[in-house]
C-alpha cells in the first residue's frame, strides 16, 4: 500500500495543526486525554523545559570554563560536579541540575557563577547573558533561533539584542582601556596588529614574571603607523606600566611598532622579532623548493649562540644574493633582532613562547572566530567594541605561557643592566 506524505516546514506549527486535525482516529484519543487531566502536557512542559534550560547552562559554563577535555588541566576555572537550581519558567519553577564552577585553590577556589542562571534569576543580568551568547559566535540575526524559549520569556527582540550588545561591549571596552597595572610585574610585552574591512587595530599583550597573559590595551586606526602604536604603547604607561623597568618586547618586525618602542620605553629595552613571520617573508621571494630550504636553515640557525647563528643566516642570505637579492635582503633585514632571546640566555623551552608572536596571534584568532559572523563593519568605534570585548573574554582562558618556570632567567638577563632611568640620565 502506498502511503501519502506531507512535507511541512519546521516550525510551521499552524500548518502541523492543520495536519493533524484531519487524522482524527490518531488525535482523538490524545484529545480526549487532555480534556480529562492535564497531567500529560504538564509533564512534556516540564521536561521539554528542563531539557531546553539545562542546555543552555551547559553552554553558558562553557563559556566561562571552557570545554571539558578528559585528562587534562582546564584554565584557572574548574568545573565541580553539579547541584541542583530552580528556573522559572511561564507561570512555574523548574528544578533543573546545573553545572557548578569554581576557582582553583590556589587562586582562592571562590564560586564562579554561570552567566545564564544569573540572566535567569534577574531581568537585570540579562546583558550578560547576551554578550556571553554572542561571545559564541551567535548574531544578532539569529539570536531567537538559538535560545528561542529565553528570547520569547523575557521578551527579547533582535533590536534589543543589539542595543544590548552594544551597551554591554561598549562597558567592557571601557573596563579595559582603564585597567591598571601598576600591581603587575610585566616582564613580557608582545604587540601585533589586525585588519577589519579600512580599520587597523593594535593589541598589546602582557606576561607576568609567573607567567600568567594579561590583555593590555587595543588601539583603533586606520593604518598600522608609529602614530597608533605609540598612543597604545603611550595608553599602557598611563596605567601603570612602568618606563623605568627593562623589558623584552616581541613584535612582528613593523617599522612602525619598532620606532613607537624606542619613542616611549626608551632604546633599552630588548626587542624580539617575530621568526615565522621572517620565516614567511623569506619564502615568499622564493621557488617552492628554495623556500623549504632557507626555512630549514633558518630554523636550525635559531637554535644555535646568537653570534654563530647570525653568521650562518649571513652566509644563506649571500647564497641567495645573486639569484634572489630580495629574498637575501628580507632575510638580512633586522636579523640580530632575530636572536635577541639567545643573547639573553632564553632557554629552549622559552624560546618557543618568546620566539614569535604566535601567544597574541592565539589571542586575535579568538577575536576573528568571534567576529566571523559580522559582515559590515560600520565605523571604528563598532570594531573596537568588538575586538576589546572578544578579547576579555578570550582572556577567561589564557594560560601560562610555555616554559614560564624558566622566567626568572630572563628576568635576570633583563635586570642584569644599568636601569633605563640611569642609563637616560
Amino acid at each position: 500500500m502506498k502511503s501519502e506524505y506531507h512535507i511541512i516546514s519546521k516550525g510551521d506549527s499552524r500548518e502541523l495543526a492543520k495536519r493533524l486535525s484531519k487524522e482524527s482516529g490518531f488525535i482523538e484519543p490524545l484529545v480526549d486525554l487532555l480534556e480529562k487531566s492535564r497531567i500529560a502536557v504538564d509533564e512534556m512542559f516540564d521536561y521539554l523545559g528542563r531539557m531546553t534550560l539545562e542546555t543552555v547552562l551547559l553552554i553558558s559554563a562553557s563559556n566561562v570554563a571552557g570545554e571539558p577535555h578528559q585528562g587534562r588541566k582546564g584554565g584557572n576555572i574548574i568545573r565541580h560536579g553539579v547541584q541542583e537550581g530552580v528556573v522559572s519558567l511561564g507561570d512555574r519553577k523548574i528544578r533543573v541540575q546545573k553545572p557548578r564552577l569554581r576557582e582553583r585553590v590556589e587562586d582562592g577556589g571562590r564560586e564562579v557563577a554561570i552567566p545564564a542562571y544569573e540572566a535567569m534569576q534577574s531581568d537585570e543580568s540579562l546583558g550578560s547573558h547576551i554578550l556571553s551568547t554572542m561571545m559564541k559566535g551567535v548574531s544578532t540575526r539569529n539570536y531567537e533561533d538559538f535560545l528561542p524559549e529565553s528570547c520569547e520569556r523575557f521578551g527579547v527582540s533582535k533590536s534589543s539584542v543589539s542595543r544590548e550588545f552594544v551597551e554591554r561591549s561598549e562597558a567592557e571596552c571601557k573596563r579595559l582601556l582603564e585597567r591598571r597595572f601598576d600591581d603587575l610585574d610585566i616582564l613580557v610585552i608582545y604587540v601585533d596588529g589586525m585588519i577589519y574591512a579600512d580599520h587597523s587595530v593594535i593589541v598589546a599583550v602582557g606576561v607576568e614574571g609567573n607567567g600568567c597573559k594579561h590583555v593590555l590595551g587595543v588601539m583603533e586606526g586606520a593604518t598600522e603607523n608609529a602614530v597608533v602604536a605609540k598612543a597604545l604603547l603611550e595608553s599602557l604607561v598611563e596605567r601603570g606600566v612602568s618606563t623605568g623597568v627593562r623589558r623584552l618586547f616581541v613584535i612582528d618586525g613593523s617599522k612602525a611598532l619598532r620606532a613607537a618602542i624606542d619613542a616611549v620605553f626608551g632604546e633599552g629595552n630588548p626587542v624580539q622579532r617575530c621568526r615565522n613571520h621572517k620565516i614567511r617573508n623569506v619564502k615568499g621571494y622564493l621557488p617552492i623548493d628554495m623556500g623549504e630550504y632557507a626555512a630549514i636553515s633558518m630554523k636550525a640557525a635559531f637554535k644555535l649562540d646568537a653570534n654563530l647563528g647570525i653568521k650562518k643566516l649571513r652566509e644563506l642570505a649571500e647564497s641567495f644574493s645573486k639569484q634572489y637579492p630580495d629574498a637575501a635582503s628580507s632575510l638580512l633585514e633586522g636579523l640580530e633582532e632575530m636572536f635577541t632571546i639567545n643573547s639573553l640566555g632564553v632557554s629552549g623551552g622559552l624560546r618557543r613562547s618568546l620566539g614569535s608572536t604566535n601567544i597574541i596571534e592565539s589571542a586575535i584568532g579568538c577575536v576573528k572566530r568571534r567576529t566571523g559572523r559580522v559582515s559590515r563593519w560600520r565605523d571604528g568605534s563598532m570594531v573596537k567594541r568588538w575586538v576589546a570585548s572578544s578579547l576579555l573574554d578570550a582572556e577567561k582562558r589564557f594560560r601560562r605561557i610555555f616554559g614560564y618556570n624558566d622566567l626568572w632567567m630572563l628576568e635576570a638577563a633583563l635586570r642584569d643592566s644599568v636601569d633605563i632611568t640611569e642609563k637616560r640620565a
